[in-house]
């Protein structure tokens, strides 16, 4: 069978661990979208492993695979599998050989065009790790594939094609000299990121090095073959289901699909195949997100957080939550915006996905507040909705109307993980309760600390 994780809200819903949690049961864990620009962690017996490209599943010896819906900076997975072995890890990873490539001039195209972008109000606040401008190439069939840094000859060929292209971009419509970029890209030489021979070089020698570790697959075949043999599946989205592109807060999206829609697009599987499984919806007890776009329950300013110039009880609030919570990206390290939970929000993502299950992280950095709110509709325009609006303009003018719970206390949160649901404190229990009404959805898990032994599992959806 197959098994989806899908983030519900903005990302950074810790789908990572829930990935880690249920992934002892499956065979391969398959990530069919994003690329170096999703963060995950995962903690195993006190040690921390940051993933930004490798599957969750590798810190449990899974087999990992980034499908064809994926781009890839082979750099970035190189330097990961590296520093993974490094720390007594052997990951098997599998590269689509449909997925597309990340070459420097993308991350420089990234940050000159947020920079560009910086001074108006469509600003995204990408991770400028040249995501979006890859998959602008393969929409425009420009792009460069896994499969082709194998055959040198079609390398050059594809490089000689879009280098031109990418400077006279630069140079004829950002009016921007190569000669006056400054090399503070990190990992990226500028100057060469432009040269096709440079260029040749380096992904010649990384298309070298996936054929001789065996790493490209076709994906669907393999995932296939797999699921033919009896094997189990898991598919690990990243990001979340309000910045999808087509789904989430347009303009401030990702450039892929984090729905479980994606899942079947970017791995070469049927629909029928993956909606015949499970999909589990990750939900952060409140509200966080790193970039632009509407935050209607948002608490305080993370401007002011940062510049320390803030005040009054919002702001008080935003500060704990983001402390408590670790409320800072994975990959970017930037503070992130925080905010109560909110149900439209949650509303729409239970219908884009078609949840099956819910797993609810971090209820214990709430513990302690006299009072939890969740935004359970909004008002906008004089009319009371409880899903969000198809346009940010009109999402942008949305008030929440707030629901208030009774805090619950801080316990020896271990203990609960230990104990099971019973010992979940009963407000906590009603927040949680009430969750799973209004999307009519049960919850599979509720995490209450970063560890993998620090989650309540009340269902296991490879055993349904």
């Amino acid at each position: 069978m197959t098994v989806t994780i899908v983030g519900s809200q903005l990302g950074d819903e810790g789908k990572g661990g829930v990935v880690d949690l249920y992934g002892d049961a499956a065979d391969v864990i398959a990530r069919y979208q994003g690329g170096d620009n999703a963060g995950h962690t995962v903690v195993e017996d006190g040690t921390k492993y940051k993933l930004s490209l490798v599957p969750s599943g590798a810190v449990r010896g899974k087999v990992g695979v980034l499908g064809n819906g994926c781009v890839v900076n082979p750099k970035t997975l190189f330097d990961e599998i590296d520093t993974l072995r490094e720390q007594g890890l052997d990951p098997d990873v599998r590269v689509a050989r449909r997925a597309h490539t990340i070459l420097p001039y993308h991350r420089v195209l990234d940050n000159i065009e947020e920079d560009v972008k910086s001074d108006t109000d469509i600003k995204v606040g990408t991770t400028g790790r040249g995501i979006g401008p890859t998959y602008e190439d393969k929409a425009g069939r420009r792009g460069i594939r896994i499969g082709d840094l194998l055959d040198p000859d079609v390398l050059r060929k594809r490089l000689e094609y879009v280098v031109p292209q990418k400077r006279a971009l630069i140079e004829d419509v950002y009016n921007v000299s190569l000669a006056d970029v400054d090399d503070v890209i990190e990992g990226v030489d500028v100057q060469n990121a432009f040269d096709v021979s440079a260029l040749y070089e380096q992904y010649r020698r990384f298309g070298e090095r996936l054929d001789e570790e065996n790493m490209t697959v076709a994906a669907g075949e393999f995932l296939a073959e797999t699921i033919e043999d009896g094997g189990e599946v898991m598919f690990e989205g990243a990001q979340g289901t309000s910045i999808d592109i087509d789904h989430g807060n347009y303009p401030y999206v990702t450039s892929s699909n984090p729905t479980a829609g994606g899942a079947a697009v970017g791995t070469g599987l049927g629909p029928t195949t993956v909606g015949q499984g499970e999909v589990i919806g990750i939900v952060k007890a409140y509200l966080s997100r790193v970039g632009s776009g509407p935050l209607p329950t948002e608490l305080g300013d993370v401007d002011e957080q940062i510049e320390g110039t803030g005040e009054g009880e919002e702001y008080e609030l935003a500060t704990y939550i983001r402390e408590e919570g670790g409320e800072f990206g994975t990959v970017t390290g930037r503070p992130r915006r925080v905010g109560w939970l909110d149900m439209p929000m949650l509303r729409h993502a239970a219908r884009a996905n078609g949840f099956t299950g819910l797993a609810v992280n971090h209820i214990d950095v709430l513990a302690g507040l006299d009072e939890v709110k969740v935004g359970h509709t909004y008002t906008v325009d004089g009319e009371e909705i409880d899903t969000i609006p198809a346009t940010t303009e009109r999402w942008e003018r949305c008030e929440p109307n707030l629901k208030t719970f009774e805090g619950w206390e801080d316990v020896d949160w271990g203990d609960v993980a230990r104990e099971g649901y019973e010992a979940v404190p009963e407000n906590a229990k009603t927040y949680l309760e009430y969750l799973s009404e209004e999307l009519d959805t049960p919850v599979y898990a509720i995490g209450v600390g970063p560890g993998r032994d620090e989650t309540v599992v009340r269902e296991n959806p490879f055993e349904n």
